[in-house]
């Protein structure tokens, strides 16, 4: 693959400057990193950043409907890809988090710079689609959570939910979002206390939790390239990359030769970062598939329709406050990955095609930056009028993610090979043993739900 150098990519060039705004992602690992003096406890707490962040929207309403479709629809049967898929996921995202750090830029700009239009097109289109379609179902999925609390049809809600969430991300400061909000997904960790009280077999949740079932029937793998593509989705990627970049930049790095290069102390808590945020993520997916698996597939309920349908997985533990407590937690997993999608995307476009961005950057500032996310935003919103069940479409978005991520992985891993661009921070052994084989089984999961989609 032949790589491409600009003037930028010395340590003299005048690159331009990125103006010095505080990361939307909030603090994290280079404060962590630099600061010698802070006591471990408050030291690891500044290391929580981009990492908790990306773990915390992963769990984002198509995640939720598809661990809770999976459960439903096959019961205990894949638990195992919880604990399998977490060296995947923590190794793909800390990939990217070294990326922006070693690079300076996000994945976007690093195709740019070093590979051909032929390469980067392609990738920031799949992307863009991926992305849109998805924040147009989660909004969908915000709204119907909604209904569970308001007597107004799902449809009137769309509207004002969007609004509202456009409001908060240009008008508004996405740290706000994200103080609020991600405090609203840890909701979610009710699924744990419903599992428990739901009393489901131990043994027979234990031997599926480590030894994996496979089945080639096309149900099956459905749910299993829709678990892999909400778990391993690439706006991840994207998203990881721009907010470590984001970090740097709020440390005063705010151009390109200043930003080239990462301490091991930056990279160790980069590290400890993702592996937090990863772990969050797929516990959260563990216990939703054991509860509604141990509540909704037991009942004989395998064909979720519903909001309604979903929050029944959890009233073993919250009882008649179940239609509540899901709403709830729904509602701040959407408002929380809503922002992070269409902003996933416009980090891309804008790298892509050099735009000043940044999700702290006042409007008029960003015009094309704001102008893109606003865009991906109604055109995703209007996918709700098109007569789709927002339930069954948060499970069908991860099929979607699930084609979309194999390619890009392909690419993350030469990436991260190239000596070019990541100098002596390349891939070790362990890295590419773990990344080609994530990528590999996300390519075989496409290629067999492609082969037996007729069966």
């Amino acid at each position: 693959m032949t790589v491409r150098l600009e003037p930028d990519d010395t340590e003299d060039s005048t690159a331009p400057v990125i103006p010095h705004k505080a990361p939307a992602g909030g603090p994290g690992t280079l404060e962590a990193a630099q600061d010698k003096t802070a006591s471990p406890v408050r030291r690891f707490l500044k290391v929580l950043g981009p990492g908790l962040i990306t773990g915390a929207s992963d769990d984002d309403p198509s995640g939720i409907g598809t661990y809770a479709q999976a459960g439903a629809s096959l019961g205990f049967g894949t638990l195992w890809m919880a604990l399998w898929t977490i060296p995947l996921t923590i190794t793909m995202q800390y990939m990217c988090a070294k990326i922006g750090l070693v690079t300076g830029r996000g994945l976007a700009g690093v195709l740019r710079r070093y590979y051909p239009p032929v390469i980067l097109y392609p990738v920031v289109l799949g992307l863009v689609v991926a992305n849109t379609i998805n924040a147009g179902v989660d909004i969908g999925a915000i709204a119907a959570a909604a209904n569970l609390l308001l007597p107004v049809p799902i449809t009137i809600l769309i509207v004002p939910i969007a609004a509202v969430i456009l409001v908060l991300q240009i008008w508004g400061s996405y740290r706000l979002i994200t103080k609020v909000f991600k405090w609203l997904t840890l909701v979610l960790f009710a699924y744990i206390g419903a599992a428990f009280f739901s009393h489901p077999d131990w043994s027979e949740v234990l031997r599926n939790t480590l030894l994996p079932t496979l089945h080639f029937d096309k149900t099956f793998l459905t749910a299993v390239m829709a678990i892999l593509g909400t778990t391993i989705s690439p706006y991840l990627f994207f998203w990881q990359a721009s907010q470590e970049v984001e970090e740097e930049v709020s440390a005063g790095r705010t151009r390109l030769w200043q930003r080239r290069g990462a301490t091991n102390d930056e990279l160790r808590y980069a590290a400890l970062d993702v592996n937090i945020g990863m772990a969050f993520s797929n516990t959260i997916m563990y216990f939703i598939i054991l509860a509604t698996a141990a509540t909704l597939f037991k009942a004989g309920t395998t064909h979720i329709q519903s909001a309604t349908e979903a929050a029944e997985a959890l009233r073993p533990i919250a009882g008649e406050a179940a239609r509540f407590l899901f709403a709830i937690g729904l509602i701040g997993a959407g408002v929380l990955a809503v922002p992070i999608l269409t902003g996933s995307a416009a980090y891309a476009v804008a790298e892509t095609f050099g735009w000043r961005y940044g999700l702290d950057q006042k409007p008029r500032h960003a015009k094309e930056f704001y102008g893109f996310i606003v865009a991906a935003t109604l055109v995703g919103m209007s996918i709700n009028f098109l007569g789709v069940n927002p339930i069954q479409a948060l499970f069908w978005t991860a099929v979607i993610n699930g084609f979309a991520a194999p390619p890009i992985m392909a690419i993350l891993m030469i990436i991260g090979n190239n000596k070019t661009i990541m100098g002596e921070r390349l891939n070790g052994r362990r890295s590419n043993l773990v990344g080609w084989l994530a990528t590999f089984v996300m390519f075989v999961a496409a290629i067999a739900l492609i082969l037996n989609w007729g069966s």
